[in-house]
């Protein structure tokens, strides 16, 4: 994979740092003296902050905020740090970085240019320049200012990239090829130099040299689906069917969800059976191969989406939608990483945008159901849900999300009516059955959670879930406790420190009037699980029945400042006031 120059500046790098490079005031100014105005009252004089040291305050500001999560502030404090330091080519370069991650391109493309006059040989500023000329449709300013980051920094992969791409773009292939040669000479490991080059030639029907590129690009990446998604084209083009389809079937062992792949092999299968009957009918021709900096883009940033570098991602997906405005795949890839950043807003707003025709629109339908189930906003999300389940009826696991939502929701009425839609789809799938049978069991339907629960472990005697489940059951009911037993110890030799599932044991004990085995497994299990309100009641219990009340108040106590259900917080100071009884009788 080739290692990418930093196009834009991060915040939040460490506490008074830019670009790795600390902000300093200018000579002579502590950083105390920021906080050393004195009060007109004293007998002193009132001392003026520096502009540096007002805007290095600012910058800070901006840093914390970031490292908050609070991006708005963030850039209202970066704002005022330019205000008050105009001259500093950096918060220039950093301000405008975040104008492109809100999608403010023109604000963006005048600080750059501000900091590009002050300092003119800052590749930084040169090449988040050259991002926003593409994304406004400038590529001759583009090409000069990559140019120029090659020149300035001969070492700058990602120029090297952006320029062949924009090369390719306007269909000069070879000089495409001379850059991209250029990459790989700078780093012989680079997967994207390989790739790019591949399409490329794959893109000038020059056969042999896409094929000894791709090749490279595989050996270095053998799952990569962009590299595979592309040989199969061009043994496509070759007519050369047969090893495309094999190419096709193992993209979908690699990922059994990509469309792309789903979509080419049955295509294929469906033009060679009408070919038995119409010997002219040929298979339509696989997509065009797009060669473009907003292609390159939206490459670079799902690499930094996959690194969790989700700011440079929403960077580069901001970008690729200055100059493609209506590409809904990037803007589904824009709200992921906004979500991801906890920018739910700006993330609504792309989701909302993605019209229902698009591929991505059932992807986009499920993260809105996530953010509003998220912020309890639980009929927001099942409008969302309901508009994915539209679209996919039968798919088993948006029905999932949505007994979830309803489970939340406390409608269990209608959770159950799904989760047995879900049965009656996948009637041998032992989760679907686990799920139903928890329903049941908080609707107050035992024995038919009980029955679900047996369903379960039929179909898989290895379900711990299930095996656990109907073990705490019998426990707290207080019977089948021999059963319940074996149950549990079975779920444990699946899951054996699964602490919930060693409470279950415990519980168990407890019934049977196994007191001291119950306080042993119950005091791993509350090591194992550390807050748990109901496992801490639990060992309370134990404790005092085998009259280590002082040791019972304390998981009381502890178990009351958790708890967030009245019952058992009521339950739990009725136990706390029978200790005390205990307590004065005794004196």
């Amino acid at each position: 994979m080739v290692v990418l120059a930093a196009a834009a500046l991060t915040l939040g790098a460490g506490c008074g740092q830019v670009q790795g490079r600390r902000f300093q005031p200018p000579p002579g100014t502590a950083l105390s003296d920021a906080g050393q105005q004195q009060s007109p009252f004293g007998g002193k004089p009132t001392i003026d902050i520096p502009p540096q040291a007002r805007a290095m305050g600012a910058f800070l500001q901006a840093e914390v905020a970031t490292e908050q999560g609070d991006r708005t502030e963030a850039l209202k404090a970066l704002e005022e740090a330019v205000q008050y330091d105009p001259g500093n080519a950096t918060l220039r370069v950093t301000l405008a970085t975040l104008y492109v991650r809100n999608g403010r391109l023109p604000e963006a493309r005048a600080q750059i240019d501000q900091a590009i006059r002050i300092e003119p040989g800052s590749s930084r500023a040169l090449l988040l320049a050259a991002g926003i000329d593409s994304a406004l449709g400038d590529d001759a300013g583009a090409e000069q200012h990559y140019k120029e980051v090659i020149k300035l920094s001969p070492k700058n992969q990602e120029a090297d990239l952006f320029l062949g791409t924009l090369y390719a773009k306007r269909g000069d292939y070879e000089q495409a090829r001379k850059v991209f040669e250029q990459l790989i000479a700078l780093d012989p490991h680079s997967f994207l130099g390989y790739y790019y080059a591949g399409r490329t030639m794959l893109a000038a029907n020059n056969y042999p040299a896409a094929e000894r590129y791709y090749n490279k690009a595989l050996e270095l990446n053998p799952q990569s689906e962009l590299a595979l998604l592309d040989f199969a084209a061009l043994r496509e083009d070759q007519g050369r069917r047969d090893d495309a389809l094999a190419i096709y079937k193992k993209i979908l062992q690699i990922n059994p969800n990509d469309d792309r792949a789903h979509q080419r092999m049955a295509e294929l299968y469906f033009a060679a059976h009408a070919a038995a009957e119409a010997p002219v009918t040929q298979a339509p021709a696989p997509e065009k191969i797009d060669i473009s900096p907003s292609d390159t883009r939206t490459k670079i940033g799902l690499l930094y989406f996959e690194r969790g570098d989700f700011d440079r991602a929403a960077t580069e997906f901001n970008l690729v939608l200055g100059a493609e405005p209506d590409n809904y795949r990037v803007h589904y890839y824009l709200g992921t990483a906004y979500s991801e950043l906890g920018d739910y807003g700006k993330a609504t707003a792309e989701f909302e945008r993605i019209p229902d025709a698009n591929e991505h629109y059932v992807e986009s339908r499920l993260q809105l159901a996530y953010i509003y189930d998220k912020q309890h906003d639980y009929d927001q999300a099942i409008a969302a849900l309901n508009q994915a389940l539209a679209k996919k009826p039968d798919n088993a696991e948006i029905l999932g999300f949505t007994v979830g939502v309803y489970q939340e929701k406390k409608d269990y009425p209608t959770a159950i009516k799904l989760a047995q839609r879900m049965v009656s789809l996948e009637p041998k799938n032992d989760k679907y059955h686990f799920t139903l049978g928890a329903l049941y069991d908080e609707s107050k339907q035992r024995p038919a959670s009980i029955a679900e629960m047996r369903k379960a472990i039929d179909l898989n005697p290895g379900n711990a879930q299930a095996l656990n489940y109907l073990g705490y059951t019998y426990a707290e009911a207080g019977n089948h406790l021999d059963e319940a037993e074996k149950l549990v110890k079975r779920a444990l030799v699946v899951e054996p420190e699964d602490g919930f599932y060693i409470d279950s044991l415990g519980w168990v004990y407890y019934q049977k009037g196994e007191y001291g085995r119950a306080v042993e497994q119950l005091e791993k299990a509350v090591n194992l699980t550390g807050d748990d309100p109901t496992i801490t009641e639990h060992l309370g219990d134990a404790y005092a029945k085998l009259g280590r009340y002082d040791q019972a108040g304390q998981q009381y106590e502890d178990a009351l400042k958790r708890t967030t259900d009245q019952e058992q917080a009521a339950r739990l100071k009725g136990k706390l006031q029978a200790l005390r009884n205990v307590g004065s009788a005794g004196h």
